[in-house]
């Protein structure tokens, strides 16, 4: 049996949190704590209208070379580490794949994602492809990839390599357990240790923002409203305290 290692997962309440956190302000306060670029580049929603947010499960490909891994679809299934990464699903999981950009190998198929949205698993985001696409877009499952092929997933150059460990993700670097956060506008990675921090502040943005949008709705001044200038962070204040009365 190959043994392949868990995730330490981020306490839920930061789950929870973020999930009123959009890539966009995610990426862009991340860029505010440090993190000069944490979105997963390429890597688009085949779900229009889906978001998730969720601790990364994570499974690397590398060129296949058959001395090492010669097996057929259907051959020896436990061999296959694609099937253990999703082993490891617990509810509101993210499956994270880097499979180098390559657009001939399907990762998934139909009967892989229906166990793992089986197991309660969210979202898949893969630097490459699934396959079975009009059935997989069925399963209510978050999809961000760089395409579909008809081609299984050892099909042509690529072969699993491992499971949890660090990986290459739309050229981004993805720890397993980091938090992703993906939506419309695309993935991206939240570092465990920055998500309390991140949390926090992207609240703050989020309220001054809807005050923002709602001088810019009424004809307020751009220069003025976004961002806060310090003469409407004054009206803000007084407007948020009328909304806490």
């Amino acid at each position: 049996m190959i043994q392949t290692p868990d995730i330490e997962r981020p306490d839920a309440s930061l789950t929870a949190g973020l999930a009123g956190v959009g890539s966009a302000t995610a990426s862009g306060d991340l860029h505010r704590l440090g993190i000069r670029d944490a979105h997963l580049r390429g890597i688009t929603s085949w779900t229009p209208g889906k978001a998730v947010v969720g601790p990364a499960l994570t499974l690397q490909f590398m060129p296949k070379r058959e001395d090492q891994y010669d097996e057929d679809e259907y051959a020896d299934p436990e061999r296959q580490l694609h099937r253990h990464v999703l082993y490891h699903t617990q509810p509101g999981d993210i499956v994270v794949v880097d499979a180098r950009g390559h657009l001939g190998a399907g990762v998934f198929g139909e009967m892989m994602l229906t166990y793992f949205k089986g197991r309660g698993g969210i979202g898949v985001v893969i630097d490459g492809c699934i396959r079975d696409f009009p059935e997989a877009k069925e399963l209510d499952l978050g999809l961000w990839l760089r395409g579909v092929t008809p081609n299984f997933h050892t099909q042509n150059d690529l072969m699993p390599f491992a499971v949890n460990v660090p990986i290459a993700c739309g050229e981004t670097l993805v720890m397993p357990g980091d938090l992703i956060v993906a939506d419309d506008d695309g993935a991206v990675v939240v570092p465990q240790q920055l998500a309390p921090a991140l949390l926090e502040r992207a609240s703050q943005h989020a309220e001054w923002e809807e005050f923002s949008r709602m001088r810019l709705a009424e004809g307020g001044d751009l220069r003025r409203y976004y961002p806060l200038s310090d003469d409407a962070r004054t009206e803000y204040t007084a407007w948020r305290q009328e909304q806490e009365n």
